[in-house]
């Protein structure tokens, strides 16, 4: 590895560590303003939650550009607790039952003192589990928790709270050729793009850019079924253009390859984007010495397409990762974080920076 892979792995495995559902981002907020604050980048964080950090441009008063990945992970929603302290629950975000299987989670309380669990789909001895067609759904499974109804309530526990997977479940692992290895974890989404931007500002920092208007870092809340903090931030700043930093979801092998290349979206289930801007990201790829794979969805959106369907801002783009194994323990190959890091950074320098 060299010294950006191994920033960025380390950036990782520390976010992988604070639990983030909707909601409740507080604790990945905290060690971004701890990474901002070691960097010397003054932060701000608006009444929706989002962190902020401007970069002045040499003209005050021009055009904004926000470029922004979001806090927040899928996780697990307790919609009723029963007698015998389950808890029923539904997902938030594009979350599966079988993603998880059966394995220990841990849930967010109010009080501060989590309480373990055990995501649960119960027995297999069923004729539908014999002939092969057991699916249970979010109806069937339950968090097995161990306690009463009061023991949840005294700990914080109610409906609405969170749950994600406990901490040694999450990665990440490096496995495969030593040359060119994979790397999987818990949801790269959008731990990853965080991770990106934080070694962006640095290598900004380092050489000295100025941008030529004015900048805006973005980290913010509640993507993941409703890109809210997205929304609000891009209503109240009215930027010319919004990128987000994302992961690309392999849905079809023959579309993205796990060869390194970052993808850019092209359309999603909510607008086309920026062809301009497309561009514009496909030719720093190319002079930071790797290129961009295209893509198109159909059942996809991002913080960028849903800023752009409320008319929050007048161009948008999205480059990020390509992985497989979507919202589950997700897989990509090491150097694409690189290839996507050197990408955007490239960007910024040629098209947003002052010559």
């Amino acid at each position: 590895m060299n010294d950006v892979t191994e920033d960025f792995m380390g950036i990782l495995t520390d976010l992988l560590d604070c639990p983030s559902p909707s909601g409740r981002e507080e604790k990945t907020r905290e060690y971004i303003k701890s990474k901002l604050d070691e960097s010397g980048f003054a932060h701000e964080t608006d009444p929706a939650g989002n962190l902020l950090v401007r970069l002045s441009g040499r003209n005050p008063n021009g055009p904004l550009t926000i470029i922004a990945a979001h806090m927040d992970e899928i996780s697990i929603v307790v919609t009723g607790i029963e007698d015998n302290g389950d808890l029923k629950v539904i997902n938030s975000g594009g979350l599966l039952p079988c993603k998880l299987g059966e394995a220990p989670v841990e849930i967010l309380s109010d009080s501060g003192e989590n309480v373990i669990g055990l995501f649960s789909m119960g027995s297999a001895h069923t004729k539908a589990a014999k002939e092969g067609n057991w699916a249970p759904g979010w109806p069937d499974v339950r968090i097995k928790t161990g306690l009463t109804p009061d023991s949840l309530k005294e700990k914080g526990i109610r409906v609405g709270s969170s749950a994600v997977p406990v901490r040694n479940s999450r990665g990440p692992c490096v496995f495969g050729d030593e040359k060119d290895p994979m790397v999987s974890a818990w949801t790269f989404d959008d731990r990853a793009g965080i991770a990106e931007l934080l070694l962006v500002l640095n290598m900004i920092k380092g050489k000295g850019l100025k941008p030529e208007n004015r900048l805006v870092i973005a980290f913010t809340v509640h993507e993941e079924g409703g890109c809210h903090g997205a929304k609000v931030l891009a209503q109240r700043e009215r930027p010319d253009m919004f990128v987000a930093i994302d992961g690309c979801p392999v849905v079809d092998p023959e579309a993205l390859k796990l060869d390194g290349r970052p993808g850019v979206w092209s359309k999603d289930s909510l607008c086309h984007y920026d062809q301009r801007l497309i561009k514009d990201l496909m030719d720093a790829a190319v002079a930071a010495g790797t290129e961009l794979q295209p893509v198109v969805y159909t059942s996809a959106s991002s913080d960028a397409s849903a800023v752009y369907s409320v008319g929050g801002a007048a161009r948008i783009a999205f480059l990020g990762h390509v992985r497989t194994n979507s919202h589950g323990f997700e897989l990509a190959r090491l150097s694409v974080f690189q290839n996507t890091i050197n990408t955007l950074f490239k960007f910024i320098e040629d098209r947003l920076c002052v010559k």
